[in-house]
């Protein structure tokens, strides 16, 4: 008798080993597959990071509470820039002895001016004196730490003329030189501000000028945060103190290298 003919062996899909049925073997290429597939696509992923941190990199954008996005960079918590500093010193020193009887406003989405009627306080005569609107919203630079905003106001009140809040003087504060920021610790710096103190009358209409020489003293505070429904005072403050700092001391410029004298 003829021995019957032995049933025909599968084909072998791999090279070496035990044979592997048909089924089994799709399994593994199509597994295989899948895998090589996904390195492939990692690959191209770190590919495209690389490619993108070339163009971002040293970039960083931030967006600010009021929905505008800005440039910003990484930083301590307690460390400031040189600029940031300088440009915090003139913005409230400006606004703060600036004096013009205007108060600027929008209203309806236009830019409206309106005579200023200024803020009553108490002077440290114990009587009552008007200041610039303006001014009264810039000393919300000044710390509160033992009144000194409280008592900075009271003597302001003592030197604002009256004839700002009728149009017959102005005041403006002429910049000359600010210092780099001196750093004395960690979040705390001096800068020398030396600057002109320029009133204009309706008679004299070249002006009059007295030195503004100060060294002002400034540290790190935490950025305020506006609540969800902010008044029109909430974002005032927010807007002189979201550069994160404060002023806490201003003295004549020189003052102390002449006491040590």
């Amino acid at each position: 008798m003829l021995k019957p003919k032995s049933k025909s062996q599968p084909a072998r899909l791999l090279s070496y080993g035990q044979s592997t049925s048909t089924p089994i073997a799709m399994a593994i290429t199509i597994t295989a597959g899948g895998t090589i597939l996904s390195i492939l696509l990692q690959i191209v992923n770190i590919g495209m990071s690389s490619s993108t941190n070339r163009h971002v990199k040293g970039m960083t954008v931030v967006q600010l509470q009021d929905g505008s996005i800005s440039p910003g960079k990484f930083a301590a918590p307690n460390e400031r820039e040189d600029e940031t500093i300088k440009r915090f010193i003139s913005d409230s020193m400006i606004k703060m002895f600036g004096w013009n009887g205007i108060i600027e406003a929008t209203e309806n989405g236009e830019n409206v001016t309106r005579p200023d009627k200024g803020i009553d306080v108490q002077t440290t005569k114990n009587s009552r004196k008007r200041i610039p609107t303006r001014a009264w919203e810039a000393a919300f630079a000044l710390s509160e730490n033992q009144d000194f905003r409280a008592n900075f106001l009271k003597k302001l009140a003592e030197i604002v003329p009256n004839g700002v809040f009728n149009g017959e003087v102005q005041v403006s504060l002429v910049t000359r030189h600010i210092s780099e920021p001196r750093k004395i610790k960690d979040g705390k710096w001096e800068v020398d501000y030396i600057g002109t103190l320029v009133s204009f009358d309706r008679n004299e209409n070249q002006g009059k000028g007295i030195a503004f020489n100060k060294t002002i003293t400034v540290e790190v505070i935490d950025t305020p945060k506006l609540p969800a429904k902010p008044t029109e005072l909430d974002k005032k403050i927010y807007l002189v103190r979201e550069s994160g700092l404060e002023i806490t001391q201003i003295v004549d410029y020189n003052l102390g290298k002449k006491e040590n004298n």
